[in-house]
């Protein structure tokens, strides 16, 4: 239950964002990590992508399902806290 809250919270949260993200975007939704940091959880597989030529692109979803797992933020009455 607690993580179907949660993840509202981030569908709210990231709500002007398109569905498929550039990784720009994708390290904007991260608090604004490097482009050096947004690629090796790439690289790494920690968020899952697809590669479209020479660029990534990153489901919304995936991004969310990430930060979810990971804790990256708590949230309590529409309060972001690291």
């Amino acid at each position: 239950m607690e993580e179907k809250i949660k993840r509202g919270s981030y569908n709210k949260m990231f709500k002007g964002y398109p569905d498929v993200l550039n990784i720009m975007q994708m390290c904007e939704m991260l608090g604004g990590i490097s482009k050096q940091t947004g690629y090796k959880f790439l690289k790494e597989g920690k968020i899952k992508s697809v590669k479209v030529g020479r660029e990534y692109r990153i489901v919304k979803k995936y991004v969310i399902d990430f930060l979810l797992q990971n804790n990256w933020f708590f949230f309590d009455e529409n309060i972001c806290r690291w």
